[in-house]
């Protein structure tokens, strides 16, 4: 189980783009690595939505935002284009990157039981280092739970 001050997995995935996008990429800069469970679902739009609205403070705070889902690049990219999103979104279908940082797990959904994306997300410092870890991510807020 990950938690603040440990250094964040590396990871190699595609954006909607097929651009390879590695953590290191980051390095010198803040990330908000966010995962979610599924493009063009409400709570899943609601946030991102809320995070491009906010997308200006983040940068003048010096954040980049990353999203991750197990949804394909197609798919990504049709999200993306619906909604304005500025910020690259990986696919993830085989669940690396998902289970490195512990965003997969046992859910409920509608009473039933299954494995699936947690929605959660990391704030990485310019080192690597988790700073923060949201677990209990509010969809219409969550930029202010990340700007506090």
């Amino acid at each position: 189980m990950l938690k603040p001050g440990d250094k964040a997995p590396d990871f190699t995935g595609k954006d909607q783009d097929g651009n390879i996008i590695n953590l290191s990429d980051y390095k010198g800069k803040k990330l908000v690595l966010y995962f979610y469970p599924k493009d063009n679902t409400p709570g899943c739009t609601a946030e991102a939505c809320d995070l491009r609205d906010n997308y200006n403070r983040f940068e003048s705070a010096g954040y980049k935002i990353l999203g991750v889902s197990k949804d394909s690049g197609k798919s990504h990219k049709g999200f993306i284009e619906k909604f304005g999103l500025p910020f690259p979104l990986i696919s993830d279908t085989e669940t690396t990157i998902i289970k490195d940082y512990g965003a997969w797990g046992r859910k409920k959904f509608m009473g039933r039981e299954f494995d699936g994306i947690l929605r959660k997300t990391f704030v990485i410092d310019e080192k690597g280092v988790i700073e923060d870890i949201i677990e209990k991510v509010d969809t219409k807020a969550h930029s202010a739970q990340l700007l506090k």
